[in-house]
């Protein structure tokens, strides 16, 4: 990770918000002792000096909910760059963007029929 993160860089989603490289590397640990085969499909990137916006599809399935069943969330990440003493281009700022709502929570059990009952009485 510190081939790709400043030592400082931060880190937010919809769940966590770090500081640090070792907070950074905690949290995406995390997501492979919680997840089952976690993997990013890229699907579109728009570069502009030292800033990067990926779309992508997060593909994984839950340890103990729907084990067999491969979930996708879809989101998009912005990525700030700084180059470093050795020019080196590091990420100093790691940002991703999804609705927990509607990618995540109304996939759950129980939780994901509130969601939709709450989504659906939004909208009339």
């Amino acid at each position: 990770m510190a081939d790709f993160y400043t030592l400082d860089a931060s880190f937010k989603d919809p769940f966590n918000e770090v500081q640090g490289l070792k907070e950074i590397e905690r949290i995406f640990s995390h997501v492979f002792v919680a997840l089952v085969n976690p993997r990013f499909v890229v699907k579109q990137t728009v570069t502009q000096a030292a800033h990067c916006f990926l779309t992508w599809d997060f593909l994984f399935s839950f340890r103990d909910i729907h084990k067999n069943q491969e979930q996708c969330i879809r989101g998009g990440t912005h990525l700030f760059f700084e180059q470093s003493s050795n020019a080196q281009w590091k990420i100093k700022v790691h940002r991703d963007y999804w609705d927990a709502a509607e990618e995540l929570y109304e996939k759950l059990p129980f939780v994901g029929a509130f969601m939709r009952w709450l989504k659906k009485r939004a909208n009339n």
